[in-house]
């Protein structure tokens, strides 16, 4: 398989989910360098898919509903939102939930887009080199024991 064919499909991996994609970029014996770029540009790109579409339709939804709801203030992910905020879900929602969901999360609960997008590249970016870390030490690791 040639090279910008595997890169292709990190990046189509990487749009579904981080952890997916790394593995399977090293596993494919694209270059860990490669592997990294492939999967961060994969998950910017439906971040960014996700944030523009997902604030243009709250902001549709908000604008067509007539009457206020109620927010019930004492809620559980209220607390977390009020505790952790913008910066907390961008530099957690890669790891945990993957890119299209935290960013889903966090345009439902209101945040600035420009904000969003900026912690959640940089959480993208910090968790594709921790992982394209931990996996090419893991794989130099296991064919180290295979010798």
């Amino acid at each position: 398989m040639e090279v910008s064919l595997k890169f292709a499909t990190v990046v189509g991996l990487g749009i579904i989910e981080l952890w997916a994609a790394i593995p399977a970029g090293l596993a494919l014996g694209l270059n860990p360098l490669l592997t990294g770029l492939a999967s961060a540009l994969g998950s910017i790109v439906v971040l960014l898919f996700v944030v523009f579409l997902g604030d243009r339709t709250r902001n549709w939804i908000i604008s067509r509903r007539k009457r206020k709801k109620v927010k019930e203030e004492n809620s559980s992910i209220d607390r977390m939102w009020n505790k952790y905020g913008v910066i907390g879900l961008g530099l957690l929602s890669p790891l945990i939930t993957g890119a299209p969901l935290g960013a889903a999360i966090g345009v439902s609960l209101g945040a600035p887009p420009s904000r969003l997008i900026l912690w959640m590249v940089i959480g993208i970016v910090v968790w594709t080199i921790i992982l394209t870390m931990v996996s090419t030490l893991g794989i130099e690791g296991l064919k180290a024991l295979v010798r």
